[in-house]
């Protein structure tokens, strides 16, 4: 399915990041890990990826900040943002997301079977 399309998962929670990577590689696609903006960043430019699928709440570099940079190192990069924040508690990071370029937005937690077809669909 994923055809040698590569996907980067960047996400804090170590457990998170295992999960949607085995949930991925079961799809056939080529996985990277970052644990913050930074690392993601470095990696993407070493080994462009075709979908980044952000958490937006990180240490150091987060995903706005992510998302951002993104953009300005590869402007049709597909990228997923996703959050457990809800705009009941202030802000709505998702529609921010959207707005400074995420292709698709995902609710924390999400359906994982949810994701994977996002992600097929991106990186058709």
């Amino acid at each position: 399915m994923g055809s040698g399309k590569r996907i980067l998962v960047v996400d804090d929670n170590e457990d998170l990041r295992s999960t949607i990577q085995a949930l991925l590689q079961a799809d056939g696609f080529e996985v990277d890990v970052a644990a913050d903006g930074h690392a993601a960043l470095a990696l993407h430019q070493s080994n462009p990826a075709d979908v980044v699928i952000t958490d937006l709440f990180m240490p150091d570099k987060d995903g706005i900040e992510t998302i951002v940079e993104l953009r300005k190192q590869s402007p049709r990069i597909k990228i997923v943002a996703i959050s457990g924040w809800t705009s009941t508690q202030g802000s709505d990071y998702l529609q921010v997301a959207r707005e400074i370029g995420a292709t698709v937005t995902l609710q924390k937690p999400f359906d994982p079977e949810e994701l994977s077809r996002v992600v097929r669909q991106l990186a058709a």
